[in-house]
């Protein structure tokens, strides 16, 4: 699967994908990463991609030029590129998203900076917005990370274990159970005595039950969407 990022700080990008898992999906082929600057495709002999903001109103706005060209270029090289644009006036990036699109063959995500990119450019492009939370960047990159991320997890052969996808958070609706490693006691805190004794019956059951207590408590918006009875007919 390849990644492109349009962004004006690749050097934001490409140190993220030269560790860890995502630098081994990337040496194994199982992804592609590209990155692509707007600044190289500016007609301003200046190499400026912003501009006041027509109406008035504090900062500047990445006007349409540049990227207009850059995105026809991605689209004519692939025409079955998908273009998300993060942006703080959109919906919320969920799991079920990042499943959905590890199935894609491209994904483009378009990093804006300023106060954001010319509406016209949006509406034209973008296959899908996306929010990664009620807040304010000073650009698009992390966001655009985060969403590679999660997606890039759900790809065949990215996790060495593909088991662990199925017990994360978010599956289900749920909030992901709590989870221990040795020592058995640390610091006089101990491993819940449950998941010591063997009985995996048990301790599924357990987790299903700390798993609906948790997102009660942090999530009572997820909560609310639970189905209670499906998730105790799977106990």
């Amino acid at each position: 699967m390849r990644f492109s990022f349009v962004t004006l700080f690749p050097e934001l990008i490409t140190p993220y994908f030269e560790a860890s898992i995502l630098k081994r999906a990337k040496e194994s082929g199982l992804i592609e990463v590209a990155c692509y600057n707007p600044r190289d495709y500016t007609k301003n002999r200046h190499l400026k991609v912003d501009a006041p903001q027509t109406g008035g109103g504090a900062g500047q706005v990445m006007f349409p030029q540049p990227l207009d060209d850059l995105l026809r270029q991605i689209q004519t090289r692939n025409p079955r590129a998908h273009i998300i644009f993060p942006l703080p006036a959109a919906k919320p990036f969920r799991q079920s998203d990042a499943k959905r699109l590890a199935e894609r063959e491209e994904v483009v995500f378009v990093s804006g900076r300023y106060e954001g990119i010319d509406e016209r450019i949006i509406e034209k492009y973008a296959d899908e917005v996306f929010s990664t939370g009620d807040f304010i960047l000073t650009g698009g990159e992390l966001p655009s990370l985060v969403m590679c991320d999660a997606i890039s997890r759900n790809i065949p052969g990215v996790l060495g274990n593909e088991d662990s996808l199925s017990e994360e958070s978010f599956e289900d609706l749920l909030l992901e159970a709590p989870t221990f490693t040795k020592p058995n006691v640390f610091d006089d805190s101990s491993v819940i005595k449950e998941y010591l004794k063997g009985n995996h019956g048990k301790i599924h059951a357990l987790k299903r039950e700390l798993s609906l207590k948790k997102t009660k408590y942090f999530r009572p918006d997820l909560y609310e969407k639970v189905n209670i009875k499906h998730l105790e007919d799977k106990k």
